[in-house]
């Protein structure tokens, strides 16, 4: 879910090279932030819970078929859908209550994952793990696994793969709360130092220097939050988590894949962590990489993919998309560009106008990226509704759909090097 209001107000920091240089690789365990309230009206007038299904369409450039010899093609899907535990009356009063209950959602969660097909599933807001999801996707054929969220949140992420499809080689987990321990063996910043920075700030419009997180001591006037929004220590937990894994694709050749699912936190007045989450998210990756890169001897394919709670060309879209040559964003400042990504749907057909859909926020929130090879593309991509679809109408989730988000997909196709 998201909040309808979109103003941001960012103030500095730390370095982020000073944060993500002493970050160990070892996690403790986080989790991610939840959207707030929103009101509205309307809802769908089906009478029984129907998932819609929708198909892969080709993109320019993709050919051939599952069947092609020495390629291997698989389907990826992330879809945020929606934890349980979030699901009010109160939070969605547009949507018809019976389409809420737990007993329709699983079901037309579960059709909707099945029908599908997916390879892989990165999904977020997964609670209910142990009860629901884990042994129903087990009985389709799919292992798991998982990462909850710490403190009181009882969701998390979690990857399901096809077992006869990949074998599953190594992990780990990304704890976004692990930025509040660095920063607790860092020199504590000075009155002297703080009046600098806030002096140096842009008018609440954005840090020059989007390098740093200098924005981490800043918006005081956030009532939601215990503590001083000041403290890093208190801005930065947010108990949001991540989760990567290699795997060993099996058929026509071996070939080794990377996936990273993740939630970044929700708020738009809190740009500024966001920022510093996804440039911790892609030095974990980075390690990651290189780690079984040594470890299994090999060339392994990057996918990253999840909901990052921020709209398309914004601080976090546009460092996330930064280290990619193709890009046409421009980050100053950095010591050092971050792996190259690019989003499947910028690269194919453009971003969606939305993947969240509520009457009082409608834009795009989630992505898959990619980095891009000379043996990796995306060869199709999971048609989406457009605005004025029957099944979107009032706002989701309704009997079409489970969740306020939508499902979004690629294949991919890898061919022998």
């Amino acid at each position: 879910m998201l909040i309808k209001t979109r103003s941001l107000a960012l103030t500095p920091c730390l370095p982020v090279h000073t944060i993500i240089g002493s970050v160990s690789s070892k996690l403790k365990m986080d989790r991610s932030g939840k959207m707030s309230t929103r009101t509205s009206t309307g809802g769908s007038s089906s009478s029984k819970a129907a998932p819609t299904m929708r198909e892969f369409v080709r993109v320019d450039g993709g050919a051939g078929t599952r069947s092609q010899p020495e390629v291997i093609k698989f389907r990826l899907v992330s879809y945020n859908i929606l934890a349980q535990v979030y699901v009010k009356s109160s939070l969605f009063p547009h949507s018809p209550s019976p389409c809420l209950r737990w007993k329709a959602r699983s079901q037309a969660i579960l059709t909707l994952l099945k029908n599908l097909g997916a390879d892989f599933f990165c999904l977020q807001e997964v609670d209910e793990y142990d009860s629901f999801y884990k042994r129903n996707m087990e009985d389709h054929g799919y292992s798991s696994i998982y990462v909850q969220r710490s403190g009181q949140k009882r969701d998390g992420c979690g990857i399901f793969y096809k077992n006869n499809c990949a074998e599953f080689l190594s992990k780990e987990t990304i704890e976004y709360n692990d930025l509040v321990d660095v920063i607790q063996g860092e020199t504590s910043l000075s009155a002297d130092k703080q009046n600098e920075t806030l002096t140096n700030t842009n008018n609440g419009a954005g840090p020059k220097n989007v390098h740093c997180l200098d924005d981490l001591l800043s918006d005081s006037s956030v009532k939601e939050h215990h503590g001083d929004p000041n403290d890093p220590r208190v801005r930065l937990k947010r108990d949001c988590v991540g989760i990567m894994a290699a795997f060993k694709l099996k058929d026509p050749f071996h070939h080794v894949v990377i996936l990273a699912n993740t939630h970044l936190y929700w708020d738009p007045e809190w740009a500024d962590v966001k920022l510093a989450q996804a440039k911790y998210l892609l030095s974990r990756l980075a390690q990651f990489k290189t780690l079984v890169t040594d470890k299994f001897e090999c060339t392994p394919s990057l996918i990253l993919s999840g909901d990052f709670n921020s709209t398309p060309g914004d601080k976090v879209y546009r460092y996330l998309i930064s280290g990619n040559s193709l890009s046409t964003s421009s980050v100053r400042c950095l010591e050092e560009l971050p792996l190259p990504l690019c989003s499947v749907h910028a690269f194919t057909r453009g971003e969606p106008p939305f993947t969240n859909c509520t009457p009082d926020f409608t834009n795009t929130l989630d992505y898959i990226f990619f980095s891009p090879s000379d043996c990796l593309k995306p060869v199709s991509i999971l048609e989406l509704p457009v605005l004025d679809s029957p099944d979107i109408t009032g706002g989701l989730p309704n009997y079409s759909h489970p969740s306020d988000h939508l499902p979004i997909g690629a294949e991919f196709v890898i061919t022998k090097d």
